[in-house]
């Protein structure tokens, strides 16, 4: 145990760690802020905050890791930590966003519909994007996010994926490309869908279905439900608003990372495992941190329905907490990327482009069977 808090304790109490944490807080903030504006709205204040991430690495470089190896090597090093430890830490938060009981109640057809629209998706991108000869972990990471829920499920199913230490630079640089086509893509069809959701005669459940089920970020599918919501037009056909309806399909998939991230975890070991060095056995990198998840998800979900005044407190925990430690990793990750293996994302742009096409297509029909008008 002590050797255990001498360790952390030298990675920990370093000013590059220092240095890192005010950055990607700061970058945190300045994305939370922008977010709340309506050319930054679509983004997200996660996408932001990696995108200052990105471009913050370069004073870095040039002011403070320029003459420095050990300077260099331990920004990096900081940057990784928070990357991966925040991220865990900030998706087991994001569960109290979830209230189970809506879920499970109001959302009871979503669920399944859910289910199958991402197995579909995922199964989708992934064979798209072998076939253009992307290599596995970058298939499954634009796979999951586009089928998933865009940031948040590229780095909950990177967390899921063991790979030896060499291969961590090429993960994380896999991971921020993955997210940067999950980005533009989820954009790019959330503007798409406020446009021409309309022209095609569907109610205000039906297009809000389609862009919970089909947009990849919760802030773009947030962002599009209330760009089609009209209450007025959704009491007159008697059925829920688009904005409703959209928070709650999406809610749904989001649930759906917990048990995506545990299949990725045992298939990657099957298929993609390494034996280690040692020549000793390889272990599942079972993604604990999504059982903290599920449990956080309960819990809020049992303080809203005993103590209704927590609802504030719980929101906040979901919301606001949970994005603070996701944008800090988030800006983390673009503190380290290198912008070289960006060139490897065009061909995985291609393959999530071709399945965001189906995925709107099939969304659209099922909001027709499974949601009709009345």
């Amino acid at each position: 145990m002590k050797e255990f808090c001498i360790k952390w304790g030298k990675r920990i109490a370093t000013k590059q760690m220092l240095l890192i944490v005010i950055v990607t807080l700061a970058a945190t903030g300045i994305g939370m802020w922008l977010a709340q504006f309506n050319g930054f709205k679509i983004l997200g204040a996660l996408i932001i905050a990696l995108l200052i991430g990105m471009v913050v690495q370069f004073p870095i470089r040039a002011w403070y890791t320029k003459d420095s190896a050990e300077r260099k090597a331990g920004v990096k090093d900081a940057a990784g930590l928070i990357a991966n430890k925040f991220l865990r830490l900030g998706i087991i938060l994001l569960g109290f966003k979830l209230n189970l009981q809506l879920l499970f109640t109001t959302g009871a057809k979503c669920l399944p519909l859910a289910a199958g629209v991402v197995l579909v998706t995922v199964l989708i991108t992934y064979g798209i994007c072998r076939l253009m000869k992307v290599d596995p972990l970058m298939s499954i990471l634009v796979a999951c996010g586009t089928g998933i829920c865009g940031a948040a499920a590229v780095m909950g199913v990177s967390g899921s994926i063991k790979v030896s230490p060499k291969r961590e630079e090429e993960k994380e640089n896999d991971e921020v490309t993955a997210i940067a086509i999950v980005a533009i893509m989820g954009t790019i069809f959330a503007l798409l869908e406020i446009a021409v959701l309309p022209l095609f005669g569907l109610t205000q459940a039906q297009e809000g279905f389609v862009a919970g089920g089909s947009l990849h970020e919760i802030a773009h599918a947030v962002a599009a439900g209330e760009g089609l919501n009209n209450e007025r037009l959704a009491a007159q056909q008697g059925v829920v608003d688009a904005a409703t309806m959209a928070n709650i399909m999406k809610l749904s998939r989001v649930l759906m990372l917990v048990f995506v991230a545990i299949i990725v975890a045992i298939w990657w070991d099957k298929k993609h495992g390494e034996v280690p060095a040692d020549g000793g056995k390889r272990k599942v990198a079972f993604p604990w941190f999504m059982l903290g998840f599920i449990a956080t998800a309960a819990i809020g979900t049992l303080m809203l329905k005993a103590w209704p005044a927590t609802t504030g407190f719980v929101n906040a925990l979901g919301n606001d907490v949970a994005k603070v430690f996701l944008g800090m990793a988030m800006a983390a990750l673009g503190i380290n990327v290198n912008f070289k293996a960006l060139k490897k994302g065009v061909k995985p742009f291609g393959a999530s482009l071709i399945a965001s096409v189906i995925l709107v297509a099939l969304c659209i029909g099922l909001a027709l069977v499974f949601f009709p008008a009345k």
